[in-house]
């Protein structure tokens, strides 16, 4: 009898399938927005460039586009949709993760960005609850790996 091999099935950070479904423009937007929110606490950590990359991966992004600071005045009409601020925000809040603590200045950026999302404070909660059992999922299916 073979006995059992194990691979890791988790290979990525990000939230595979979401990303990929914004559009070329959105894509754009969301990788400068990420860019925003790692470098809103002033560390850019390692954690945080991977899952960029993974990000970046994932949107089949240009490698050469160059992610930069963009303003939330008007963002709501480069994401109209309610599914698209939600793949948005679900994936921000993730990686203000990446560096394991989801620092005040990360949260202050993405609570302003609610705004203009018309995404409620409840709303906010349950979503970065949503990603803290997600991560503590991936640990957990990690140690079985």
């Amino acid at each position: 009898m073979n006995p059992v091999r194990r691979t890791n099935l988790i290979t990525t950070t990000s939230l595979p399938i979401f990303l990929a479904s914004l559009t070329k423009e959105q894509k754009e937007v969301f990788i400068c927005l990420a860019h925003n929110v790692v470098v809103s606490d002033g560390d850019l950590s390692v954690g945080e460039e991977v899952m960029m990359e993974e990000m970046r991966r994932e949107m089949n992004l240009e490698p050469d586009y160059a992610p930069h600071y963009v303003s939330i005045e008007g963002i709501e009409y480069i994401f109209p949709s309610r599914r698209s601020r939600a793949i948005t925000m679900i994936s921000l809040i993730r990686l203000a993760y990446a560096d394991g603590a989801f620092e005040i200045e990360e949260q202050c950026f993405l609570k302003d960005l609610c705004v203009p999302f018309e995404i409620m404070d409840n709303d906010f909660q349950l979503i970065d609850n949503w990603v803290r059992r997600l991560i503590s999922l991936k640990r957990e299916a990690s140690a079985f790996l």
